[in-house]
C-alpha cells in the first residue's frame, strides 16, 4: 500500500527523536477543461464529500465557457451546411456530435 505514490510521504521526527514517515492522501486537483486544459470556474466542492455543484449549462463541468461557445458555433455551422464534419479537429468532433444529436 505504501509503495505506490497515491499517498504523500511526510517526514516527521517524534519527541524521542525517531525519524518516521507519515502517509497522507494527496489533495484533489481542480477540474480542467477537456479541450484547452484551463481551470474551470464556477465549480464548488464542499470538502471531500459527495456534494459538489457544477454549471447547469451544456457541457457544464467539462468544457470552459469559450470552448463551449466554439462547439456551439461549429455545430450550428454543420447543421446549416456551411462546414463539414471532417473540417473540425478530432478533439472538438466528439462534443460537436453530442451537440448535433440533442
Amino acid at each position: 500500500m505504501h509503495r505506490s505514490r497515491s499517498l504523500r510521504r511526510l517526514d516527521r521526527v517524534t519527541p524521542k527523536n525517531k525519524h518516521v514517515i507519515h502517509y497522507k492522501r494527496k489533495a484533489n486537483s481542480l477540474p480542467h477543461c477537456a479541450i484547452c486544459g484551463s481551470e474551470l470556474n464556477g465549480i464548488h466542492e464542499k470538502g471531500r464529500g459527495k456534494t459538489s455543484s457544477t454549471n447547469s449549462r451544456k457541457f457544464g463541468g467539462v468544457l470552459c465557457a469559450s470552448c463551449t461557445g466554439n462547439v456551439i458555433k461549429l455545430a450550428s455551422r454543420i447543421e446549416q451546411g456551411e462546414m463539414k464534419l471532417n473540417d473540425i479537429s478530432v478533439v472538438d468532433r466528439a462534443y460537436v456530435l453530442q451537440m448535433i444529436s440533442h
